[in-house]
């Protein structure tokens, strides 16, 4: 299928570099072999940074990036002799030219050449129509999803960029199709597949627990739409099942919170001798079993979108800058700011990367980062102890409080050479029978374990540290490890559709008992969850992850649309399901819960391109 979109392109390069005096036809086939090779080379070093391709939103916002170029430098070296074959046809036609000729082609074989691009373009296009519209098909990426790792390898770089190009110029939404409408709506969903019913389980009765839902006239707001679109956002909403309130309900209630978004975070970070306060916390804490950090498009940018929204990113755009302007009631900042919360954030690498600037003072945080306010060492990375001990005193009197940190000490690349935190801790994990990455890595880990104790110290010093909440979630897990080394450090080879992504999710408060929860759960679920322990007025609908102390039936969502749920395990990409107790599950419930998968990343988007929380709620 690639090849057939790429033979049409390369014929149209051929006549463009054929159409004009033998000079010119040379300096154009130098300039169009050269955009090619930097393109494929380009993407290529991308996807071993990031593990995935990169869009033309990210294209355009490449100096940021640029910002990462010791490790660019380091994967230039690494895959060199791969670059070299990329940028060889141009190396080639110079080193050649004397052999190679460049004269004019004659207008008739032009007209055969455009026949034959619109003719192989046609073929590759009628390929696509009969081989199946299933999701993730090629017609599926070609007409209505935007996946750029699958869509190179069914696509092409160049044609899946191409899309992309169209997508951008013309405004398409990559969640541009309503979910089949004949499947049940999310509450008969609920319903018939995942909660039994009867009398007893009326949400009415007045022995029930109260539902976690605002005063929201829906029936007003669909009368008064003209917007077709939103009008169908009210009526999905509308009918959603909220969950109920539970044991857990403002457990914390005025509680101070800090919350932790820590980048590369894993459970191979939590060492009993190597990182004794992460081991204290996530064993002393909530201990969450099954808990899940997908990875999304924008990485890190991305991962800190899920966690502080509970809203799925668009793909093909930095969802975070694009709801910079948007109304972000939820966001734990905003929550707590109308309560007389003093909200704080801070980030300790470059304040404006992944504009930060503009996204987190519009989640309701007074923000800081190196460049605006935040006086730390700039290395790279940079420490996670010093920011603590910078900014701890800026808000520690002020009661109650919620601070929000965004960390960079965790960030690859994991040597000892290239990587200013992993060589200053490398005495820790020295005599540790790991690899030299895996032993970096840890080291890395072991600057948020500092960092943490610092935190801790400082709270008991204050008298707080028992009315402080503490919640710390992973962006994304530590992709910049090679596979062997995630295999070492996990004992075995890691299933990279389901296990790779399991993380830990610490909830904690100095004078807690230990809470395990086995329940499938991901950072979707963080804000819902979080809402729920500090008593917040919240409405469950209008999120997309669900409070994981509820009785609500879990869901795990994953980028590829794979999904987990208290029934098994969903492979996208296989189209298989695997029963987690070993019992057939029938098809017509896995179709259910793949329709509602599909409803929440499309409802997600148009929450985003519709700033849809403004709507029902004003300024």
């Amino acid at each position: 299928m690639a090849s057939l979109f790429l033979i049409p392109i390369s014929l149209v390069f051929y006549m463009i570099s054929n159409s004009f005096r033998p000079k010119a036809n040379f300096i154009l086939s130098i300039i169009l072999l050269s955009a090619v090779g930097f393109l494929y080379a380009s993407q290529f070093i991308y996807y071993q940074f990031f593990r995935t391709y990169y869009s033309l939103y990210s294209a355009v916002n490449a100096n940021q990036v640029l910002g990462f170029w010791r490790d660019i430098l380091h994967y230039i070296f690494q895959y060199s002799l791969w670059i070299f074959l990329l940028l060889l046809p141009v190396i080639a036609i110079v080193l050649r030219r004397k052999h190679i000729s460049f004269k004019s082609m004659k207008i008739q074989y032009k007209g055969i050449l455009v026949m034959a691009i619109f003719l192989i373009q046609a073929t590759a296009l009628s390929v696509i129509y009969i081989s199946g519209r299933e999701q993730h098909s090629a017609y599926d990426l070609y007409f209505q999803s935007h996946f750029p790792a699958l869509s190179v390898e069914k696509l092409g770089v160049i044609t899946t960029m191409r899309i992309d190009l169209q997508r951008q110029l013309f405004g398409f939404s990559t969640a541009a199709k309503e979910p089949d409408s004949d499947i049940p709506l999310p509450s008969e969903e609920l319903a018939d597949t995942e909660r039994e019913t009867s009398e007893e389980d009326d949400r009415e009765d007045e022995n029930k627990r109260p539902l976690n839902i605002m005063d929201i006239n829906f029936d007003e707001l669909i009368e008064n739409e003209t917007d077709p679109v939103v009008k169908n956002m009210h009526e999905y909403f509308s009918q959603v099942q909220p969950t109920a309130q539970n044991e857990y309900t403002g457990k914390y209630e005025g509680y101070n919170f800090i919350l932790i978004t820590a980048e590369s975070f894993s459970p191979f970070a939590i060492h009993k001798e190597v990182t004794p306060t992460l081991y204290k916390m996530a064993h002393e804490g909530f201990r969450f079993t099954n808990f899940y950090t997908p990875l999304w498009e924008v990485s890190t940018s991305d991962g800190e979108y899920v966690a502080c929204t509970s809203l799925i990113p668009k793909s093909g755009v930095w969802s975070f800058q694009e709801s910079a302007d948007n109304a972000l009631p939820f966001a734990m900042g905003n929550q707590l700011k109308k309560l007389g919360y003093k909200t704080v954030a801070y980030h300790n690498h470059t304040y404006t990367y992944y504009r930060r600037d503009l996204s987190h003072p519009n989640m309701g945080y007074e923000y800081k980062g190196l460049g605006n306010g935040l006086d730390v060492q700039e290395t790279w990375p940079e420490s996670d102890l010093e920011m603590m001990q910078k900014t701890i005193p800026e808000y520690i009197d002020e009661k109650p409080f919620h601070a929000y940190y965004m960390t960079v000490s965790g960030h690859m690349q994991y040597s000892f050479t290239g990587n200013t935190i992993a060589y200053k801790n490398r005495h820790v994990v020295k005599d540790l029978p790991l690899s030299d990455q895996a032993k970096a890595y840890l080291a890395t880990q072991v600057e948020l374990d500092r960092a943490l104790a610092y935190l801790l110290e400082q709270l008991e010093k204050a008298g707080i540290a028992d009315r402080t909440l503490i919640a710390i979630s992973s962006d994304h897990y530590p992709y910049g490890l090679d596979d062997q080394t995630m295999n070492e450090l996990a004992g075995h080879q890691v299933e990279e559709n389901f296990e790779l992504y399991q993380n830990s999710f610490i909830l904690y408060t100095s004078d807690m008992e230990p809470v395990t929860i086995d329940k499938p759960a991901s950072s979707l679920d963080i804000i819902p969850t979080l809402s729920n322990l500090l008593g917040l007025k919240y409405d469950s609908r209008l999120l997309m992850g669900r409070d994981i102390f509820s009785d609500s039936p879990p869901l795990v969502i994953f980028r590829n649309k794979s999904f987990i749920t208290e029934k098994g395990f969903y492979n996208a990409m296989t189209g298989e399901f695997t029963p987690s107790g070993g019992e057939d599950v029938d098809e017509e419930y896995i179709e259910q819960i793949k329709n509602m998968v599909e409803r929440k990343f499309y409802y997600s988007v148009k929450i985003l391109e519709k700033d849809y929380y403004r709507k029902v709620f004003g300024d």
